[in-house]
């Protein structure tokens, strides 16, 4: 009887719930599973050149990006390098090792679409959810409601500059990442946009981190639950893929227009 209750509820057969967490703010939860950022890549028709046993590393289709995630070293995390091309000169971006996944995807997923034709701005994302910007000498800076997270533009007294962010609980624990002043503007804003997001992020139980600067609330999801919301994201890449493509190989070609003489020859039949 039980089972068959199970079964009208949706179960798979011996499917129990799992206890995770919904933490708010993202950016104090902690790293989280790779997979949403490599998985959305490969799907998205980046190709995996990850060595065996090496860190992971995915390829952009054209080449010219490469994202990879070092768990094995010191300090490790997320390296991004996008070469020089026509329109942007080399860039790279390096994200600590406990920056939540979903904020890393910010700027991942933003890697597989084209920029948007809107000027883009790193900052408004983070005037919409009321962060307080401010100068600190060379430097411009916007901080979270909480204090816990920010988002700098600095200057060095060379002329260098670059882009510094991250999150900090009470116990100094969290993560700092910096992006290149070539870094496209597009992709900033698509982290920043992720960074400043209200919405939880869900970790499972022994992955919340101990914070008093975290609110959490307990959720039972079944596998078959987490299975079906990684999977969506997943053939939303496919979607969008075979969308691009397909906008591409239907796109008309100009072909130079041919031009008989005047007077010339008529063709012969």
């Amino acid at each position: 009887m039980k089972k068959n209750q199970n079964q009208r509820q949706g179960w798979g057969p011996g499917e129990q719930a799992e206890q995770h967490y919904l933490i708010q703010p993202r950016s104090l939860a902690g790293g989280g599973d790779v997979r949403h950022v490599s998985e959305f890549l490969r799907a998205s028709g980046w190709r995996d050149k990850s060595k065996k046993g090496g860190p992971l590393t995915m390829e952009s289709p054209d080449r010219t990006v490469r994202v990879s995630y070092d768990p094995y070293t010191l300090p490790g995390g997320w390296a991004i390098r996008g070469a020089a091309t026509g329109h942007t000169e080399q860039w790279w971006a390096h994200l600590g090792q406990q920056t939540p996944v979903e904020i890393v995807a910010g700027l991942t997923d933003a890697l597989t679409r084209p920029p948007s034709a809107h000027a883009p701005t790193a900052w408004a994302p983070l005037e919409e959810q009321s962060w307080r910007a401010r100068f600190e000498g060379e430097h411009y800076t916007a901080t979270s409601p909480d204090g816990s997270a920010w988002m700098q533009y600095r200057q060095s007294p060379g002329g260098e500059a670059l882009w510094w962010t991250g999150a900090k609980d009470e116990h100094g624990n969290g993560w700092t990442a910096q992006f290149s002043s070539g870094t496209p503007i597009h992709l900033v804003q698509a982290f920043s946009a992720e960074l400043a997001s209200p919405e939880p992020v869900m970790r499972p139980r022994g992955r919340v981190p101990l914070s008093t600067r975290i609110r959490t609330w307990s959720v039972s999801v079944l596998p078959s639950q987490l299975g079906a919301w990684q999977q969506a994201r997943i053939t939303s890449a496919r979607a969008a893929t075979w969308a691009r493509n397909s906008a591409r190989s239907t796109r008309p070609r100009t072909a130079p227009r041919s031009h008989t003489p005047v007077g010339g020859a008529r063709s012969r039949r």
